[in-house]
């Protein structure tokens, strides 16, 4: 078999060559005679370097574009189907078209036209937006079955027991602040997003800001058993930033560090300057949350940032987490143009570290 259409005009392979190389998208064409009598060089990395001259059924074997291919050879209909690839490093797909094409190929007498579109970031899309849908569902439907539960028994069994009444609305109210809890942090992650082209231009403090945010965890701190150090440079480190959204991110970071690295009694802060940081390709600062609590399974760490991931999900549920929160705080790095880096090993504590540039 030959890499060459056999047909009866000379100028027609010269003539599909340069047709389909003109296609910005893979491209080959089917004639009448069920060859493949083209293709551009998208299709032959797509496909297979030695397609020309082959039955289109030996290359193209997924019934649906087979199909789509003999409907439109037979009857000159468009059709449109997918195909289903891989790339060696994660699944593919490609939205088919097929247009036929007069008076070309074998004898002249038409042929189709196939192109493959790659589709696949719409198809991961989609998937992460029904796998989000899902997943705020889900945390909002547990609470709201628990308030209209204890609804039910207010109205029932506990209606004249003051006891019983009073427990149950402590436990409603937790309930409700879960749900407010949510859609904040949800309001936050679209606005955040909405934001992430925008790099913020204005001078902060990172002295202020961490010093503001550890007066602002003093009780929650207290509480849990925890100090908070602060080991700050004696000069001001200033960087280009939203105020409001650093606070968010070193709110989370270290509140995270009191609630699940707490057993270890002491969260530490530590602030670093660097001339020339690889991570931003120029001057940065790091800023370092270190705990000495129980530490985080190596097997999370990949993921932790993802919305609605827990590594611990009973322990961060009742430690009142929406799974949202590293998906800001990434997304707020993202818009400074810096990093987010998470070491841990399980007995030895965790350190969540920020690099940005100056």
């Amino acid at each position: 078999m030959t890499d060459q259409p056999d047909t009866e005009n000379p100028m027609s392979s010269t003539l599909i060559e340069a047709f389909l190389n003109a296609v910005p998208l893979p491209a080959l064409l089917i004639d009448q005679t069920e060859r493949i009598v083209g293709a551009n060089a998208d299709a032959r990395t797509l496909l297979g370097q030695r397609i020309v001259g082959r039955h289109f059924g030996t290359i193209l074997r997924q019934p649906p574009i087979l199909d789509a291919i003999e409907s439109s050879l037979r009857d000159r209909n468009p059709r449109t189907t997918r195909y289903l690839s891989n790339d060696g490093a994660q699944d593919t797909t490609f939205e088919v078209t097929c247009r036929y094409v007069e008076g070309i190929g074998a004898v002249d007498a038409g042929g189709v036209l196939v192109s493959f579109q790659d589709v696949t970031y719409v198809e991961q899309a989609g998937q992460m937006r029904r796998d989000f849908v899902a997943n705020v569902s889900h945390e909002l439907r547990t609470p709201l079955t628990a308030l209209i539960g204890f609804i039910e028994t207010l109205r029932g069994p506990a209606r004249d027991d003051a006891a019983a009444r009073d427990r149950f609305l402590d436990i409603m109210e937790g309930e409700a602040a879960r749900m407010n809890r949510l859609i904040a942090d949800l309001l936050s992650l679209s606005r955040v997003e909405g934001e992430e082209r925008m790099r913020p231009r204005e001078q902060v403090s990172l002295n202020a800001e961490l010093q503001s945010t550890a007066r602002s965890l003093t009780q929650v701190a207290e509480q849990a058993g925890v100090s908070i150090t602060l080991q700050l440079p004696e000069e001001e480190v200033t960087v280009p930033g939203d105020s409001d959204q650093l606070q968010q991110v070193f709110t989370n970071l270290i509140e995270n560090a009191i609630k699940y690295g707490g057993s270890g009694g002491r969260v530490t802060v530590v602030v670093t300057v660097s001339e020339r940081d690889p991570a931003v390709r120029g001057p940065s600062a790091r800023i370092q949350v270190i705990d000495k609590g129980p530490g985080i399974d190596p097997v999370h760490l990949p993921r932790l940032t993802e919305r609605f991931y827990r590594g611990d999900e009973h322990r961060s549920r009742e430690k009142g987490g929406t799974g949202l929160g590293l998906a800001i705080v990434k997304h707020i790095i993202n818009r400074h143009r810096g990093r987010l880096r998470v070491e841990s090993d399980l007995g030895q504590g965790s350190v969540f570290t920020v690099v940005l540039p100056r």
